[in-house]
């Protein structure tokens, strides 16, 4: 059930515009302290987790891993994706506790 809701709140922050998806994108946010949370996808490859969990580590923006690329997704009505940024606060702590 947990699955399902976090699953329905990221598609309702998506459809609030307050999501972005890949990694070049995802990483510029990260840098410049607009990214509030990240959801890696646990089939990333090693280079792009890496790449990630070091930026996520050096600006401390919270990392949360998620199963696989299409739920990931799917989440957000698109193609498989790996890694996604929730851009808002509010979205992102709603998110933190239900991925906890």
């Amino acid at each position: 059930m947990d699955q399902l809701k976090w699953v329905s709140l990221l598609g309702l922050a998506h459809r609030a515009r307050k999501t972005i998806s890949g990694e070049e994108l995802v990483v510029k946010d990260i840098r410049t302290q607009k990214a509030k949370l990240v959801l890696l996808s646990k089939d990333a490859s090693s280079n792009t987790a890496k790449k990630i969990q070091d930026k996520c580590e050096y600006y401390k923006v919270p990392l949360k891993l998620v199963d696989n690329r299409e739920l990931l997704g799917n989440a957000i009505g698109k193609d498989a994706r790996v890694v996604v940024a929730v851009l808002d606060t509010g979205f992102a702590n709603k998110l933190l506790q239900l991925l906890a």
